[in-house]
Formats: structure tokens, C-alpha cells, sequence
């Protein structure tokens, strides 16, 4: 029995054009369809505009460099928040990501330093505490002079496995006095920080809770 749908393949009229919709549509959430729609508009732009788009990503992914004490992304070695003279210092906030960090910095609600992660464990993707920053983490916390560790990692399993295996290794540290939170849960089970609005986001931190094991 024949099948009664068809396969369409698009056929291109340019071999370049081909090569863009492919480039564009590897980017997440662009199917082939967008990735057509945006390559045909940028093909409509003036050449001076659209060599301004490419440079902007050519220098983006060419010059931005990860902060070596949070890991956040900076044009410079230490970013402007770990860097910044009104930050408290003793208040370090663990997120999962870099949009994290934009996301809580929009709520005016915090103002101490980060550490951003790059991912949660799930050894159902392959990631473990080593593939992520958590070492880092550990050693920072040792040199001294950090009070409290906020733990704001998405509420999902991954998240608080993650948060379980961060807060048994600063157990080990000889810090007595550090005190290990985690965001309120006015925060969704399941939720990502970076689909939550700035003001239940900013209420979470200022209402952060003790973290138990």
C-alpha cells in the first residue's frame, strides 16, 4: 500500500542559499522553514548591514571570554560583577547558566556574587559533578572570606541532585560558619529560572530558606 503523504524536499534556486537555511536552521527552535524566512530577509538588507550582523557573531564567539572566578561570560579575564567594588563579597549565588545570571541581576533584589555552573548533573545526559563547575566552586569557597552560598538551581530532579551533591561537598570544608541556602519555593516545581518573571524570581532570594539535606 503506497503511503498516502508525501515527502517534500525543498529544492533551493542558489547553492548558497541552501548553505544558509542549513546554517540558520541549526540554531535552536529554528526549523527550516524560519531559518528560510530569516535568511530571505537578511537577503533583502543592505550588504553593509548584514556584514555587520556576521561580525558581531564572529567577534562574539571569537572574543568573549569566561570570568576566571565565576565563570559568567566577559569581555576580560574578571567580569564586571566580581569585579565590582558594591558587591558583597561574602554571598555567592550558584546558577545553573549564564542567562541565570542575567535574569536575577534584571530583579534589583541581589546584590552579591555569582557562580555559574555551566550545567546540572544528569547522568541521564551524560553529566557529571565533574563535567560541570562544581570543583571550582569548592575551591573558592576554601580560600575564605564567602558567608553564604545561595543555591539557585532549577526545581527539578537534576536541580536538586545538583544542589544535594554541592552542598555535601562544602560540608567537608572547614568553614563552620557557612551558611548554605537555597531559593524560596514561590518558584514552580520544574521550572527554569530563565522562565520565571523578575518579580516571583526577586521575592525568591530575598525569601531563601536553609538548605537540609
Amino acid at each position: 500500500m503506497q503511503s498516502l503523504f508525501k515527502v517534500v524536499i525543498q529544492n533551493y534556486p542558489s547553492q548558497l542559499l541552501d548553505r544558509a537555511v542549513a546554517q540558520m536552521s541549526t540554531l535552536p527552535g529554528v526549523g527550516r522553514k524560519s531559518a528560510l524566512r530569516h535568511v530571505l530577509y537578511l537577503l533583502k538588507q543592505p550588504a553593509e548591514d548584514v556584514r555587520a550582523f556576521a561580525d558581531a557573531m564572529t567577534g562574539l564567539r571569537e572574543g568573549v571570554v569566561y570570568c576566571k572566578e565565576c565563570h559568567n561570560i566577559s569581555d576580560t579575564e574578571i567580569c564586571s560583577i566580581c569585579s565590582g567594588t558594591r558587591r558583597d563579597r561574602r554571598v555567592v549565588c550558584v546558577v545553573e547558566n549564564v542567562q541565570d545570571v542575567m535574569q536575577i541581576e534584571n530583579t534589583g533584589q541581589y546584590n552579591g556574587l555569582y557562580h555559574v555552573l555551566g550545567g546540572i548533573i544528569s547522568p541521564i545526559d551524560g553529566v557529571g559533578p565533574r563535567d560541570i563547575e562544581i570543583d571550582s566552586l569548592v575551591s573558592r569557597v576554601s580560600r575564605g572570606g564567602i558567608d553564604e552560598i545561595i543555591l539557585a538551581l532549577p526545581t527539578t530532579m537534576e536541580g536538586d541532585t545538583t544542589n544535594f551533591y554541592i552542598y555535601r561537598q562544602l560540608m567537608r570544608l572547614e568553614h563552620a560558619d557557612l551558611r548554605v541556602t537555597q531559593i524560596a519555593r514561590g518558584v514552580a516545581i520544574g521550572g527554569d529560572l530563565e522562565y520565571i518573571d523578575e518579580l516571583t524570581l526577586g521575592r525568591s532570594i530575598i525569601n531563601r530558606t536553609e538548605f537540609t539535606a
